[in-house]
């Protein structure tokens, strides 16, 4: 039997008899002749089936073979600059593992459809070369974020789901019944982080956190991946800087090992080769007067909406650190600033390009007694957080670190319009299936 190759790697294989496992991706006839394009998921390659060098059965077999169908092909893999990769497969068998029938064909055919429509064929819409690309990009965004955070000494440390308390608003929560208690889905693992860290000096978590907004907008989900790092001994400076380093190292990892999918994506690559450290840092009290310029009605002790952020974001041609934004409108565990105690020692990265923040943390609050009184002032049940009041109490220290949302990375990277399609299967306001 021939060897079982992938198709990434058949170009490895030129001259030699190979076998490829797929689906049928497309078919063209021309004469005596059959161009079937079969996928893998790791690729796509071009078939070629001369009539008269196959069995007549086999021949027919191919002929008849419905988009999607599975197979296994056998065929001598031969160099050809014209063809999808520049290698084709000159099949010589074919076994086919499923048929689809012609009467009930495979839903998602080469024409348009709309954009509900494959929502609700989500599970088969993943099929498709762009969606293909997106989730090779989004994998290399994960891989690259895990290795710049080890290869710096971070220690991936897990942080529950479920949760006793928040972490932010209490009206963006998914409140759940958890036996005889009540608990909410998580909004972030940053308050176990920051025990981690006080355990392990460097740390971060990566996983789904979950939001209870109504929005609607095209950067929000009601279930998205975030990675927070967490740092023992750091202030909010070295938080940006690790935001920073971050951010420009994944950008050039996609840049280096996805140019295909991009190319996939017809995404303008310019913007991305951009982006190199460092990154410009402008305080809030500079972004109000950016926004004031450019036609914003925002003042100041006000939050950023998104066309706050879209306008700050095309004003710098790389991702813009914004930094000290007012206590008042940041979460209750942020440092304030000892020089101007009314606002915090937090940061939000922008990405340019209209897509707003991906990267939200900042300097938290190390003081027992100003952390009492934070949680006293938001009304959060003191029982819930005794244990975080806790890592106050015993060897406490200056700690910083942030959240990046990997779905607002992925967008912006791809160049894509909307959120859902960062995703496998998008949880939105109107989005629970499939």
């Amino acid at each position: 039997m021939p060897p079982v190759v992938e198709i990434r790697h058949v170009s490895q294989h030129a001259g030699q008899e190979v076998q490829v496992q797929g689906w049928l991706f497309n078919l063209r006839e021309s004469g005596k002749l059959l161009f079937p394009l079969f996928r893998d998921g790791t690729g796509i390659i071009q078939g070629v089936v001369v009539k008269k060098a196959v069995a007549p059965e086999i021949f027919e077999r191919i002929r008849n073979l419905t988009q999607e169908s599975s197979v296994r092909v056998t065929g001598t893999v031969r160099a050809d600059a014209r063809a999808p990769g520049g290698i084709e497969l000159d099949v010589s068998d074919l076994e086919v593992v499923q048929q689809i029938p012609s009467e009930q064909p495979y839903p998602i055919t080469p024409k348009d459809h709309g954009i509900e429509f494959l929502m609700d064929h989500r599970h088969l819409w993943l099929r498709s070369s762009r969606q293909r690309a997106i989730l090779g990009i989004r994998h290399e965004i994960i891989k690259a974020c895990r290795d710049y955070l080890d290869d710096r000494g971070f220690t991936l440390v897990d942080t529950p789901i479920f949760t006793p308390a928040v972490c932010e608003g209490t009206t963006s929560l998914f409140e759940v019944e958890y036996f005889e208690e009540k608990a909410y889905l998580t909004q972030s693992g940053q308050l176990y982080n920051e025990a981690n860290a006080m355990a392990v000096g460097k740390t971060y978590c990566f996983g789904p956190t979950f939001r209870a907004e109504k929005s609607k907008t095209r950067r929000h989900l009601t279930e998205f991946w975030m990675i927070e790092p967490e740092m023992a001994f750091a202030h909010l400076d070295d938080a940006m800087d690790l935001a920073e380093g971050l951010v420009a190292s994944v950008v050039t990892r996609v840049l280096e090992r996805r140019r295909g999918e991009l190319a996939v994506l017809e995404r303008n690559t310019a913007p991305l080769e951009n982006c190199t450290t460092p990154f410009p840092r402008i305080s809030y009290d500079e972004a109000v007067m950016i926004l004031k310029e450019n036609g914003s009605e925002i003042e100041w002790g006000g939050d950023f909406g998104g066309g706050d952020e879209t306008i700050l974001g095309e004003h710098f041609d790389r991702p813009v650190l914004v930094h000290r934004y007012p206590g008042a409108i940041k979460a209750f565990y942020m440092e304030p600033d000892a020089c101007r105690p009314e606002v915090a020692l937090c940061v939000d990265m922008l990405a340019p390009e209209g897509y707003g923040e991906i990267i939200g943390g900042g300097e938290r609050i190390s003081d027992y007694d100003l952390l009492l009184k934070r949680i006293e002032e938001a009304k959060l049940p003191r029982q819930a957080f005794e244990w975080y009041l806790d890592l106050r109490r015993y060897g406490t220290v200056p700690h910083a670190g942030f959240g990046m949302g990997i779905e607002r990375v992925v967008a912006w990277i791809c160049g894509l319009d909307h959120v859902r399609e960062t995703i496998p299967f998008p949880r939105m306001l109107y989005r629970l299936t499939p």
